[in-house]
């Protein structure tokens, strides 16, 4: 059983169906390095708060401030893009960040942000490590993927259709990639795609860390569109339409090096809501 000195309050929050407890730990309430347990537990869904991360609001000398942020398994990631964008959001209402303007520091580097009232559009890392036409063997079977790390590891395969996307078994598809031989021991996130168009898409994915599909995944969804544009699908901008049934912007250049297709000036736009603000209470901290 974790003990906790008093309540601590924080805000639940959602990005397109991603949710999270956020709290301000510029007082170091929390011990960041420390707190896995404390995280594992409050994501709980049923017997605690329940959310998909956990986000700590810290201190910082030359951004508005520094996150740390962890997954519901207690995990700590380089980067989450909807739980960037809540994490924004809060800060600008808290007064962290008092601009609607704003750079905060991530494991995966710093990111700018703006807030558009309930909607919250960051600039996000320059993805890396790009590979296309991946072909793995999945439960004997041929199985092929493309690689982009977009401040996390993402494997995307694209569907043939709406209706194949909606039947696919992402949890133990996903599963299986997360853990594949491939991509140890880090694992990576898994997504399947569909695309309607040169402007439109929909994306369903399996996060690492949460270890099952989430309703939205905003790095997931990035890894997506920049793949589609690879193979010269679509073009900037892009809608997502997500499980959760909300839409995620998406905008990038594309440029050519060596005819190899690199990103830059990659934007994720959507969605950041309060669900409520409370007190964590240790009660269920065990």
């Amino acid at each position: 059983m974790i003990r906790l000195e008093s309540p601590i309050s924080f805000f639940k929050m959602t990005g397109s169906g991603n949710d999270f407890i956020v709290i301000d730990n510029r007082s170091r309430l929390i011990d960041a390095d420390q707190c896995r347990d404390l995280v594992r537990l409050a994501c709980r869904r049923k017997l605690s708060v329940g959310a998909d991360g956990l986000i700590l609001i810290e201190n910082d000398a030359e951004v508005a401030f520094r996150w740390r942020f962890f997954n519901a398994d207690g995990s700590e990631a380089d980067m989450c893009g909807n739980g960037a964008r809540c994490a924004a959001r809060f800060a600008h209402l808290k007064g962290i960040a008092p601009s609607q303007e704003m750079a905060f520091r991530t494991l995966a580097g710093i990111i700018q942000a703006e807030i558009i009232g309930e909607r919250v559009k960051i600039r996000m890392t320059s993805p890396h490590s790009l590979k296309m036409g991946i072909s793995l063997q999945v439960e004997n079977d041929s199985f092929p993927l493309h690689f982009i790390d977009t401040g996390v590891p993402h494997v995307v395969h694209f569907m043939a259709d709406k209706t194949a996307l909606e039947t696919i078994d992402v949890f133990h598809l996903g599963r299986v990639l997360r853990y594949h031989s491939q991509f140890q021991p880090a694992g990576t996130n898994a997504n399947f795609a569909v695309i309607f168009d040169r402007h439109h898409m929909a994306v369903r994915t399996y996060e690492r860390g949460v270890e099952a599909e989430t309703l939205a995944c905003g790095t997931g969804s990035i890894a997506s569109v920049l793949i589609a544009a690879a193979k010269k699908l679509v073009s900037s901008p892009v809608e997502v339409l997500t499980q959760s049934g909300e839409t995620l912007s998406i905008h990038f250049e594309q440029r050519n090096n060596r005819g190899l297709p690199e990103f830059a000036e990659v934007y994720l736009e959507g969605d950041a809501k309060v669900v409520y603000e409370a007190k964590l209470w240790d009660e269920t901290l065990g």
